[in-house]
């Protein structure tokens, strides 16, 4: 019997990987979401987690495993987290939450109320979600 072990994922992450495209804090910081996004999508569970994860590991803000921009980024997990109707600690498949993010966030128009100020929002704004069904 194999055991899977649920990925950590930040809520505010969901919308950050439906518009990411290999530009980040650094050439290895871009790597290791770009590792961590094909992870996800070839069917993994995460586990909701408002705090550092997996990918805060190669950010320049975790310092000795704590954000630097811990207030920012928690207001974002929270909005996800509220608006989506999901919580912190969370099980599920990376596909079903992809889908509520896009759903309840994206497609509505609300993601720019959550995250509008953070320093990657005009690349957010300048392409389609990689969430958004054809």
């Amino acid at each position: 019997m194999s055991f899977i072990k649920n990925i950590p994922l930040r809520p505010h992450h969901g919308m950050c990987l439906a518009y990411f495209k290999g530009e980040g804090y650094s050439d290895g910081f871009s790597a290791h979401m770009q590792e961590m996004l094909d992870i996800f999508q070839k069917g993994a569970k995460i586990q909701l987690h408002a705090d550092t994860d997996e990918i805060c590991s190669a950010c320049p803000n975790n310092e000795k495993g704590c954000c630097s921009s811990f207030s920012l980024v928690e207001a974002y997990d929270n909005a996800v987290l509220e608006l989506c109707g999901l919580e912190n600690g969370q099980i599920m498949e990376f596909d079903d939450f992809t889908d509520v993010v896009q759903k309840k966030i994206l497609a509505s128009g609300k993601r720019k109320e959550i995250c509008g100020n953070c320093q990657w929002n005009s690349i957010c704004e300048s392409q389609k979600s990689r969430w958004e069904k054809c």
